[in-house]
């Protein structure tokens, strides 16, 4: 138990070193179960929005708050580490020969990253106040970090249910220590989204059903990561040539005009070759080249079948005769959901005059 101004202390050197350690942002929240965002939870695994993430349904009471997973935990040390984009995430929408990496994934896997500083800021928490207690997270468990975030002051869960920083827009990755050490709570960030609409409007696919609640199953970064399997074919043209991920939403918000890319971790500066790249390389990797290609990424985790499906949208998408024949090398490939791709894509291609 921390009291007083010896918590208010440690709560501010916690700060400090968090910092130094390459977080842009930290804030404390109380470890107690809210009953409001529990019955949004709720609420959204009724309605089926999570899609094929059974994960989350599995596991949606430990989901419901801190204290819900670990009931001796009393605080929550809420972290964001900056990868704002120096450019346009949007800048390649008009050029249907290139591919559109998410921002967060063209450069090294944020898991490795954040938790390695994670475990570090945990290891000086003990030495501070020996005899505590800490669990770390980093997207890896049944952790809530968006509202989390928004408890402990990093920000606020905007109309398109990401986490939006008034200094660092929406470009945080998201990371929590639960500890049973009761640190002084630092206020709740409040809502800043006003009348604004920019990521309802921005979405191809109208994933939103309503501001502050997203579906799944129509979103853009879940079709193109968590979906295994072909995707509906009405969605495949609202895809474009985006192959991993998805900005739009996030791109838009006017909040970004005050994220300073020189808050960016080093870690998260894109690979050259992520940028703009060309959809005829990607349509040709193997097995073993996706591997080599997207080592240490995030891109890796959805394997090389996964990948090439969502480059064959793109690439019926593009209106580029160039890709006919790359494309008809792999209507046979032996996994379904590329050769169905590539079926589609070529017939896609081949009505382009």
């Amino acid at each position: 138990m921390v009291n007083g101004e010896v918590g208010v202390d440690l709560a501010a050197r916690l700060k400090a070193e968090a910092a130094r350690l390459g977080f842009a942002a930290c804030g404390i929240a109380p470890a107690e179960v809210d009953p409001v965002r529990a019955a949004r939870l709720a609420e959204w695994l009724r309605l089926g929005y999570h899609g094929s993430m059974g994960w989350m349904e599995d596991r949606a009471e430990v989901r419901r708050g801190p204290q819900a997973m670990w009931p001796e935990a009393k605080s929550v040390i809420a972290l964001g580490m900056s990868y704002a984009p120096e450019h346009d995430p949007l800048a390649l929408e008009g050029q249907p020969d290139r591919a559109r990496i998410s921002v967060y994934a063209q450069g090294r896997d944020y898991h490795d990253t954040v938790k390695k500083a994670l475990k570090s800021l945990a290891r000086w928490l003990v030495e501070q106040a020996p005899g505590t207690q800490l669990k770390v997270f980093v997207d890896t468990a049944p952790v809530m970090e968006k509202p989390l975030g928004q408890a402990a002051g990093l920000g606020w869960q905007g109309k398109h249910t990401n986490l939006v920083s008034r200094k660092h827009g929406s470009w945080l990755f998201l990371g929590a220590i639960y500890t049973t050490l009761a640190l002084p709570p630092d206020a709740e960030h409040p809502d800043r989204c006003g009348s604004c609409t920019a990521c309802q409007s921005a979405c191809p696919t109208q994933a939103f059903p309503k501001p502050y609640q997203l579906d799944a199953r129509r979103c853009i970064s879940y079709l193109t990561i968590e979906h295994k399997g072909p995707v509906a074919e009405e969605l495949r043209a609202a895809l474009g040539n985006r192959i991993y991920g998805c900005d739009d939403c996030l791109a838009v918000c006017p909040w970004n005009k005050f994220a300073d890319v020189a808050a960016r971790h080093q870690a998260f500066v894109p690979r050259e070759e992520l940028v703009a790249p060309r959809l005829a390389d990607f349509l040709a990797l193997d097995d073993a080249a996706f591997r080599t290609l997207f080592s240490g990424s995030p891109i890796k985790r959805i394997g090389r079948d996964r990948f090439v499906r969502n480059c064959l949208y793109a690439a019926g998408n593009s209106g580029d005769g160039a890709l006919v024949h790359p494309v008809g090398a792999l209507v046979d490939d032996p996994d379904p959901a590329v050769a169905d791709a590539a079926r589609w894509a070529l017939k896609r291609l081949a009505a382009v005059p």
